[in-house]
């Protein structure tokens, strides 16, 4: 007869997000995650594969569970400008708070990860993509609404968003000044004018 499971595996990829949020993939070694999840090392890799698998599974939860979802936040309908700039404000804000430092989990998984690990790379990339996809998508509602120049570059524009948000996200992690952080998005936003 099969034995059940004598933990909730949500509960326990809530734990191996936090534990990976925190020191990072390098730093995370298999028996942290089995003291910090409270499981046998056979349950962990009966239930999540190895310590990669559990990375990426940590990295999509984490992606899945952001609150607001840029992407969401910038597909809703009506003007489209506020919802870009109130995504730039949100980044900042999030950012300047961030009472532990742990930034962006994407984009620590970046800054960690790449080059060398394709799985990463891809996963990452998607994400961004989605990003650039929803800032361009954005932005031609909002020249097409009157919000937006008509000669502006929607997709150079959104480019230049998304490097701008991950590297904001960056510099908070190290000793965040947050006149630092609002004068470099208020002058981001002059792009929108």
């Amino acid at each position: 007869m099969a034995r059940t499971k004598a933990f909730d595996p949500d509960v326990a990829l809530r734990a191996a997000l936090e534990l990976f949020w925190e020191r990072g993939y390098e730093a995370t070694s298999v028996t942290d995650l089995v003291e910090h999840l409270g499981i046998g090392r056979a349950s962990l890799y009966a239930t999540f594969g190895g310590k990669h698998e559990l990375y990426m599974k940590s990295l999509r939860r984490y992606r899945e569970t952001r609150e607001p979802s840029p992407v969401v936040m910038l597909s809703q309908p009506g003007p489209a400008l506020p919802a870009v700039r109130g995504l730039v404000e949100l980044y900042t804000e999030d950012s300047i708070h961030d009472q532990r430092r742990r930034g962006c989990m994407i984009v620590n998984a970046a800054g960690e990860m790449l080059p060398g690990d394709d799985t990463v790379a891809r996963f990452v990339d998607a994400e961004w993509t989605a990003l650039e996809t929803a800032l361009t998508s954005a932005l031609i509602r909002a020249q097409a609404q009157g919000e937006l120049a008509g000669g502006r570059d929607p997709r150079a524009l959104a480019r230049f968003l998304l490097v701008f948000l991950q590297g904001l996200r960056l510099t908070a992690k190290g000793l965040p000044d947050p006149d630092r952080l609002r004068d470099a998005a208020a002058q981001a936003l002059t792009i929108l004018d």
